[in-house]
């Protein structure tokens, strides 16, 4: 049957709004292969009627029977110094859920800040831009 990448869209109004992703989600259908771009470690969660709270960045996939929706994490004080977000991904039912421990966001955000403010560039120039401004 092969794999076909389609659409799914997203009922609850919570998830869309403040899910990070909005309202329509990638669906993958068939008995094909398919390759899933993630960041950092990949962890493989099996739920057996579970209810799984996670960064909403950290969510990579999860299979059908798997009910997804957008929760408050926790109260003000928590939302504003917890340093995760105002909100958590809520994964519940029987499935497999797969979960990424660098989301795109905070992998660039750790390459800018280890740069530091005075980078050189590369290649044969090197540092000769440096030298016209000082």
């Amino acid at each position: 049957m092969g794999t076909q990448i389609g659409m799914a869209f997203n009922k609850k109004l919570g998830a869309g709004l403040f899910g990070g992703e909005g309202f329509i989600l990638q669906r993958l259908n068939g008995d094909g292969m398919a390759f899933i771009h993630a960041g950092g470690m990949v962890v493989r969660k099996e739920l057996k009627g579970e209810k799984l709270l996670v960064d909403t960045g950290c969510l990579v996939a999860f299979t059908n029977q798997i009910n997804y929706s957008i929760e408050r994490a926790g109260n003000l004080k928590s939302m504003v110094f917890g340093g995760e977000g105002l909100f958590l991904a809520t994964l519940q039912g029987h499935g497999t859920v797969w979960l990424q421990s660098l989301p795109f966001g905070r992998m660039a955000a750790r390459i800018v800040g280890a740069g530091g403010g005075n980078q050189e560039q590369g290649g044969a120039l090197g540092g000769l831009s440096n030298i016209f401004s000082e």
